[in-house]
This record gives structure tokens, C-alpha cells and sequence, in this order.
């Protein structure tokens, strides 16, 4: 069993918002025994709680990651003394599937403060690069936060969100830090972590599952491994010169949530707060949320993202 089955299973209990909560007790575990015991914590956790939530929710999207070699790859970088380079994902997929709440739950199980810690950096394209006329300026910051953090703590985790809009110069920028054995200014990058978030590929991910639904075909059929797909995901990005130069380590698409996937968000959130678990009422609020496409009503538009918003207009 692998590391990133572990991540796959709480992405999608944190996809429901349990995982603040009612597994808040695993990460202290986790704390106490040391991260390089995970892989053997997991052939006991993983039975538990595939018996805990919807088998069909937890097969598709973890036999996804599973088949991506994303579990090898993340189990050796954690218990590896000394990488080749460091670890870089890019998570694709459309609105509200995921993509942010699955880096979140990394963090917790990598960071003893989760998300919240120092050493976790988020940059959004638009709020932190937002005028083109400032790119050297930019640049520059990025360069000095960057080299700065790392130096300062080798395992330091950077977040790029809405990654289809950064600009070339910046992503170039952040390129050099990406590369096999690499040592920048006298400071090694090989313990570092890359996260990538982008809605690029998002629709092709999308247009994937429907073609795979309508020829009658399972989600789980899906997999990751699939050249195809990878290449038609791959396409979508700007950032084309970590591809050419493979820094990526592995494309993880998260594909668009059905009826049944944001009935269970309603549940979940109906705990948060403190409802009475209502399986009429959490029908009413995912029918009423908005489907693609418009005349088959498939895919949740939003995803679970605004389901917390939209669930106390019924009480």
C-alpha cells in the first residue's frame, strides 16, 4: 500500500468535509509514529474506511491516482534521503472537483501544522502577479522567495494556483528549481515540493468521463496511465517547457462530480453545521444545484463548492 492512496482516500472524504473533523484523530497518530510508517498504518486504515463511504466514490478516483504511478512516486519522496529532484504534481480539473482541498490534505500529513504552516507557500496567479507591466518585478520576488524559503528549510512546499495563467516568464522562473540535481546559487532544491493546480485540460478531462458514461463504460476504466489522456491533458498547458524537459513527475486529473458525489457533500456539510442528516433534504439541495450537460444533467457545473452556501437557504 502507498502513500498517495492514502492522500486519494482523504481527498475524498475531505471532498465531503469530514476530513477537518472526523479524521483529525489520524494525523496526531501520524505525528506521534513518524511519517515513514504510513505505508504500514495503510493496509489497516484503508479496509476501515472504504467501509465507511460510498465504495463507488472511493473506486474511480482512487484507481485514477492509482494507476498514475502518483503512489510510488510520492512513497519513495517521502522516505528518500536524498531525492534527484524534487517533487512536482499538476492537479487538473474544473471548478469545485477538488484540486486546492487534496493540496490542503497533503499538507496536513506532511506538515505537523497542515496547511497552516510556515512553510507552505500559495501563489495565485491573478492576486500575486496580477499586472504584466511588473513581470521583472515579479520575477524577482519569486526568485528571492523561492531560493530564500528552501534555503532555509530544504522540504518547503509551493502552491501555484490557477497555473494556465502564468505568464512564460514566470514560469521559467520557476523552472530552474525543478531540474534534476539542481542547485541554484549554492542552494539545493531536491527536498522541495511543486504543486501545480490548473483548470487547464479541465474540459477534455470532463469530455473524457461523459464519452466513457455514454458508451456505458465505468469511471474507474479511466486511468491515468492512459498516453491519451495524459497527452491530451498535457496539451492544454502554457507552461510547455516543463513538459518538453519532463520536470513534471505526474499529471492527476480530477474528474467532475455526478448527483451521488454532492448528495454526499450535502450530508457531510449537514454535520458541519450541526443538521440533522436529512437524505430527502440532501437530494433536494444536489438536484437544485446546476448539471452539465444542460439537457442530460451529468456533471455537478460547480462541483461541491457551494454547497455550504447553499444548504442553510433550506433550512
Amino acid at each position: 500500500m502507498n502513500v498517495l492512496h492514502f492522500f486519494t482516500v482523504l481527498f475524498l472524504v475531505s471532498n465531503i468535509t469530514l476530513a477537518a473533523s472526523g479524521l483529525s484523530w489520524l494525523d496526531e497518530v501520524l505525528n506521534i509514529l513518524g511519517r515513514k510508517m504510513v505505508p504500514y498504518l495503510l493496509e489497516t486504515l484503508i479496509p476501515m474506511l472504504n467501509g465507511f463511504f460510498d465504495t463507488d466514490y472511493l473506486s474511480f478516483d482512487s484507481k485514477l491516482s492509482l494507476r498514475a504511478t502518483v503512489l510510488k512516486t510520492v512513497s519513495s519522496f517521502m522516505t528518500d534521503s536524498s531525492p534527484n529532484k524534487p517533487l512536482v504534481f499538476s492537479f487538473h480539473g474544473t471548478t469545485g472537483t477538488g484540486k486546492s482541498h487534496v493540496t490542503k490534505i497533503i499538507a496536513r500529513n506532511v506538515y505537523k501544522k497542515g496547511e497552516q504552516s510556515k512553510h507552505i507557500h500559495l501563489f495565485i496567479s491573478d492576486l500575486h502577479f496580477p499586472d504584466k507591466q511588473n513581470l521583472d518585478t515579479y520575477t524577482a520576488q519569486l526568485k528571492h522567495w523561492i531560493h530564500g524559503n528552501v534555503s532555509n528549510f530544504p522540504s518547503s512546499m509551493f502552491i501555484f494556483d490557477e497555473m494556465d495563467k502564468m505568464h512564460p516568464q514566470l514560469i521559467g522562473t520557476i523552472k530552474s528549481y525543478l531540474d534534476y540535481n539542481s542547485y541554484v546559487d549554492g542552494v539545493s532544491f531536491r527536498n522541495a515540493n511543486f504543486i501545480f493546480l490548473s483548470n487547464a485540460g479541465g474540459n477534455v478531462i470532463s469530455e473524457v468521463a461523459l464519452d466513457f458514461l455514454r458508451e456505458g463504460r465505468h469511471r474507474e476504466d479511466i486511468w491515468m496511465n492512459s498516453k491519451e489522456l495524459e497527452t491530451r491533458i498535457s496539451g492544454g498547458f502554457s507552461h510547455s517547457s516543463l513538459i518538453n524537459k519532463h520536470l513534471i513527475d505526474d499529471y492527476v486529473p480530477f474528474l467532475p462530480l455526478e448527483l451521488k458525489h454532492v448528495r454526499q457533500c450535502v450530508m457531510a456539510e449537514m454535520v458541519h453545521l450541526n443538521m440533522t442528516q436529512d437524505s430527502d433534504l440532501a437530494d433536494e439541495v444536489a438536484r437544485d444545484m446546476p448539471y452539465f450537460p444542460e439537457e442530460e444533467r451529468i456533471f455537478a457545473l460547480k462541483g461541491c463548492k457551494s454547497v455550504r452556501q447553499k444548504l442553510p437557504l433550506y433550512k
